[in-house]
């Protein structure tokens, strides 16, 4: 059992390839053993195991920093930081975040509990290392829909501007980017990346550049000509126009494939992006079958993959087949999510009218003006996003909506403290930041009925609501 040997990272490098192929599959039962215990999110951490086992036998952590995003995917980085034995207590009372918490361990880089910002604060703390003449690495490995978020190529646009050392590792579970394209896009990423490669380039050009009076265009032809093949063969495109050096995509689950891509990003000069390939829930079944159930779930039954069910629905159920209802008699009804449709009960509505529901992915302030378009045109928008997640829309809520009395139900799930997930993902602040806009009513049911009842009425309002 080499999971009995591994207490922190540096145990990792005493390791072989194939030890570390071994630990993995070692790993992965020991979290479905774990997580089926106290509950958490073990789709995304099943799909993130060899990320995480190369990042930090390549890393000298935590004098290299990796940042997470999203949080939740961070379950293998704690059993691997001297956090193995404090898993039993994984999102319990007094024990260990299901997120990282600086407070918690030094290998913890930074709290991140919402999506999309790894980026930004990876390249913070590059330019800061920068400033105080350092040399650590510093990693942002961003996953799970966590790209559609806009900050994330706010932050990758002046990356590639100011061009210091900075590596991204793209977990893609097959939730956002598009798929492998193919062994040719591998081989021409294996062949840029490869300095050897670089180097004869550089001494081509050179060379090319002496040839009296015609060396400048023949190698501009030249270049050009290589530019074009990178642009139909390599997938990355996007990325390198942004000013990052692309890697990939490669299999994120072999382990040879992604410490040789994090060694090479390691060496080479500033931003890369390496695009790893994974599959969530990878290793137990009815995560792989279902990941979106398997995402965030309660303690389950290893054997049959099943929770236990209450008889009380809850407030969600009780929202989204109440949506349902009213959307049959009224087709102006449009329902909006921002990657939460199982999560917020819009699942019900999906299901039964699917070209009147929207899942914009991790993009809530888009999801908020997209809604204030569709109500400026008489539409009914029902947006249902949690509401510690509602919080990064503010701007939208005021400008889009409110100061334009538009007509936008605001389902604010998870509103209160929600207990496990801890103080990134509690609602407490909803109130606040939702009363003193001009115009908007907030309701708040005591129970089923009454959130049943609040749904009808708001939508008999010409003025924006948020039910909590």
């Amino acid at each position: 059992m080499w999971l009995e040997k591994i207490d922190y990272p540096s145990d990792l490098k005493k390791l072989s390839l194939s030890e570390l192929r071994e630990l993995a599959g070692e790993i992965r039962q020991f979290m479905v053993e774990s997580v089926s215990k106290t509950g958490g999110h073990l789709a995304p951490n099943l799909g993130v195991v060899e990320i995480t086992i190369a990042l930090h036998y390549v890393l000298n952590t935590p004098a290299d920093k990796i940042v997470w995003d999203v949080g939740h995917q961070t379950y293998v980085h704690k059993i691997l930081t001297g956090r193995k034995n404090e898993m039993r207590t994984l999102r319990q009372y007094g024990g260990i975040s299901g997120f990282p918490k600086r407070s918690e361990s030094e290998y913890d880089v930074f709290d991140t509990g919402h999506a999309s910002n790894s980026i930004s604060i990876a390249l913070g703390l590059a330019v800061a290392r920068d400033m105080k003449h350092s040399k650590e690495t510093v990693v942002a490995l961003i996953g799970d829909g966590s790209l559609t978020g806009g900050i994330a190529f706010e932050a990758m646009n002046q990356a590639g501007h100011i061009k210091t050392n900075l590596t991204v590792v793209l977990n893609d579970n097959e939730m956002s980017i598009a798929k492998n394209v193919g062994a040719i896009s591998s081989y021409l990423s294996r062949i840029r990346i490869d300095p050897l490669y670089n180097r004869i380039r550089d001494e081509i050009e050179e060379k090319i550049k002496k040839i009296p009076g015609i060396g400048e265009k023949i190698f501009n032809v030249t270049e050009s000509f290589m530019e074009s093949m990178k642009n139909v063969f390599v997938p990355g495109l996007l990325f390198e126009e942004l000013g990052f050096t692309y890697i990939g995509p490669i299999d994120g689950h072999n382990i040879e494939r992604i410490t040789t891509a994090i060694t090479l990003a390691k060496k080479m000069k500033g931003p890369v992006l390496i695009h790893a390939l994974t599959k969530k829930g990878l290793g137990y079944l009815p995560a792989e079958k279902c990941p979106d159930r398997f995402h965030g779930i309660s303690p389950f039954s290893i054997e049959k993959g099943e929770t236990k069910k209450s008889k009380i629905p809850s407030y969600t159920e009780v929202f989204g087949k109440t949506l349902v209802e009213l959307g049959k008699n009224n087709k102006k009804i449009i329902a909006i999510t921002a990657a939460m449709r199982e999560g917020t009960g819009l699942n019900y509505f999906a299901e039964k009218y699917p070209d009147r529901f929207f899942d914009v992915g991790i993009a809530e302030q888009h999801a908020i003006s997209f809604s204030a378009g569709l109500a400026s045109s008489g539409y009914m928008p029902v947006v249902a996003i949690y509401s510690t997640f509602l919080e990064r829309a503010y701007d939208q809520i005021i400008q889009d909506v409110a100061l334009q009395g538009l007509k936008v139900i605001f389902a604010v799930d998870r509103a209160g403290l929600v207990g496990e997930d801890g103080p990134t993902h509690h609602g407490a602040f909803d109130l606040s930041y939702l009363r003193n806009i001009p115009g908007m009513v907030i309701m708040s049911p005591k129970d089923e009925n009454e959130l049943r009842n609040m749904l009808h009425t708001a939508l008999k309002l010409d003025k924006p609501v948020a039910i909590r």
